[in-house]
């Protein structure tokens, strides 16, 4: 898993690389806690583009994020998912959370 950042225009863009799942998930979860930590955005992107693999532990890490962020009002948008993880994304209804944008 490789994860890059960058802020524009009050707005955290992270992009995951790789795979998401049980033995990436401590690293995901710790390197994303320490972007969202940083107060110089009001809104995180996450791009799905190069996300090749998500399970159940992923979507774990990424509902983890968005109540820790909700507490600060601050939303969390998805971006480029894949068709695979779109379906998952359709199915638990992760969209209704962290809705997705284009």
């Amino acid at each position: 898993m490789q994860i890059k950042s960058r802020v524009h225009n009050n707005t955290l863009y992270v992009l995951l690389c790789g795979e998401l799942d049980e033995h990436t998930a401590s690293y995901t979860k710790m390197t994303l806690d320490e972007l969202f930590i940083k107060p110089n955005f009001q809104k995180i992107v996450i791009d799905l583009s190069e996300l090749e693999f998500m399970d159940s532990t992923g979507i774990g890490v990424l509902i983890g994020r968005y109540k820790k962020m909700k507490d600060k009002h601050i939303p969390i948008y998805i971006s480029n998912p894949s068709s695979h993880i779109e379906k998952i994304f359709k199915m638990t209804g992760l969209y209704e959370i962290m809705p997705k944008i284009v």
